[in-house]
């Protein structure tokens, strides 16, 4: 590891151990936003990047703490925990990649998830996270834009980002301390969407992450992130016909089943029309769905070591793979069906319980109710990305502390009266009598 990952790591990892609960996510959170990958720990075949590290710090801390999630695990924590088993036990039937690198998955992903689910207890500490999110997003968008004029990357000085930038079609696409372009503008995208749900009550941290976040999206010069801007912005236009949700869905459903009667190509080809930022590659994606049902006999059990041929093109850094650009499919040649179900069935749960948020806090402010809905449009904009991106590096790190948010404004109900959480879960009053009388103090 070198200097800078050292003295990032040391000093993220004294504060991560040493704000209260309330505050901890903060330093985890930046460890994902301001490292890149290269600065790593190598203990024999184990790799201990900044945020693995961080993860570790983290565990330690929640340990000596006796720190625990509120109220217990949710179907989100359950589906997640299967994903992680089946990822590693389905590494013992793969060479392509080493069960080590996926114990590392496991680690950093799971790891951030579960600690966000421990130090995010309510909407109150989501909100101090967000407005943190947005204060220290500022200067990333600031170098990425330098980035985008100068063409020279400053994250390089860390490793594993080149200096000189991308040029696609005359364009330079920054990717600041991200592996890709499209990963760091789906950091933006997200920050975009989340500084929105603060707009009413914290305009000036709002303004800050609307801000950063739209710099990113136009640095990084990727169409991905500037969809699942437009997703989310539909997701959040949506907000006032919420009452009528149910019936919006089976008309998407329609439309979809009359498209793909109608279109010569499944539905799945419109993407390949889309070309916002140039020189996108939406006939590449669809193509690969269509390869990807083609060949499902190949990986649906457990997954395959070889999809070059699904594809007539491949890339350089892998003989044995194509160009996997969809998240899905990728967990899918990791570890079948099984594994990609397992994925999507959290993020299933996730919408199931925006859904129950949002009925039992519809006596509660306006305000709360809309972070609540802001959450469940940028896991629906995460959810279309997805078809056009892999997350494999820190970017991926957003994408849990949307569903750990989820899982926050889940778990308990502010009262309008006294400022005091209830419980939400589904037990009985005596339960909630006994749960009420053994449980720890917020920190």
């Amino acid at each position: 590891m070198n200097t800078i990952g050292l003295i990032f790591t040391f000093v993220a990892g004294a504060f991560l151990i040493s704000l209260p609960r309330r505050a901890a996510a903060i330093p985890l959170l930046m460890g994902a936003a301001y490292v890149t990958r290269n600065p790593v720990l190598e203990i024999g075949p184990a790799s201990f990047t900044v945020i693995r590290v961080l993860v570790l710090i983290g565990f330690l801390r929640v340990l000596m703490k006796g720190e625990k999630i509120r109220h217990g695990l949710n179907r989100t924590d359950l589906f997640l925990a299967l994903w992680g088993l089946l990822l590693l036990g389905s590494g013992f039937f793969h060479t392509s990649d080493s069960w080590a690198f996926r114990a590392g998955m496991v680690w950093s992903e799971l790891g951030c998830y579960f600690l966000f689910r421990i130090f995010i207890q309510d909407h109150e500490d989501l909100n101090r996270l967000y407005k943190a999110l947005c204060v220290f997003m500022v200067p990333i968008a600031m170098l990425m834009l330098f980035e985008k004029i100068t063409g020279t990357n400053p994250f390089s000085i860390m490793g594993d980002v080149t200096e000189i930038s991308e040029v696609r079609q005359g364009h330079t696409r920054a990717r600041g301390p991200f592996n890709h372009p499209i990963l760091a503008g789906t950091v933006g995208a997200t920050c975009f969407a989340i500084a929105l749900s603060m707009w009413r009550s914290q305009r000036k941290h709002a303004f800050m992450g609307l801000g950063a976040g739209f710099a990113i999206v136009l640095a990084s010069t990727s169409s991905g992130p500037v969809m699942m801007v437009f997703f989310i912005l539909f997701g959040l236009g949506l907000w006032r016909l919420r009452r009528y949700l149910n019936a919006i869905r089976w008309f998407v459903v329609v439309v979809i089943i009359a498209l793909d009667a109608t279109m010569t190509d499944p539905v799945y080809f419109l993407v390949a029309r889309i070309d916002i930022a140039g020189g996108s590659t939406g006939w590449h994606r669809a193509e690969l769905i269509r390869s990807s049902i083609e060949h499902l006999d190949e990986w649906w059990l457990l997954g395959t070591d070889y999809t070059r041929h699904w594809m007539p093109t491949g890339i350089p850094a892998n003989t044995r793979h194509t160009d996997i650009t969809n998240h899905l499919l990728t967990l899918g040649v990791m570890g079948g069906l099984p594994l990609m179900l397992s994925f999507v069935m959290a993020t299933a749960a996730g919408f199931r319980m925006v859904g129950f948020a949002l009925r039992e806090n519809e006596d509660t402010s306006a305000e709360h109710s809309f972070l609540i809905w802001t959450l469940g449009a940028i896991l629906f904009g995460h959810v279309v990305n997805f078809f056009s991106i892999v997350l494999y590096d820190q970017s991926v790190t957003f994408f849990y502390l949307i569903l750990a948010g989820i899982g926050a404004v889940r778990a308990v109900k502010p009262s309008t009266a006294a400022g005091i959480a209830e419980p939400r879960e589904r037990f009985s009053y005596a339960q909630h009598v006994y749960r009420a009388g053994r449980s720890d103090s917020p920190a």
